[in-house]
């Protein structure tokens, strides 16, 4: 699956279902930190993951 048919996917999930993508991406990635804490793939989606959160939060702080 290309780029481009993710972000298809992703405009087309449900508000219902965005939680439950989140967390199984979470959970896929922390599984592999317990089998490796320096598994180099999983340390960079933690990192983006909270990079992502910070900017959110801050965008959401910023219109209020």
């Amino acid at each position: 699956m290309n780029t481009s048919e993710l972000w298809d996917t992703l405009g087309g999930m449900s508000e219902e279902e965005m939680p439950h993508m989140v967390t199984r991406l979470f959970a896929l990635y922390e599984a592999r930190l317990q089998q490796n804490q320096n598994d180099p793939e999983a340390l960079l989606f933690f990192h983006h993951l909270a990079l992502a959160i910070s900017q959110t939060c801050q965008c959401n702080s910023n219109r209020r």
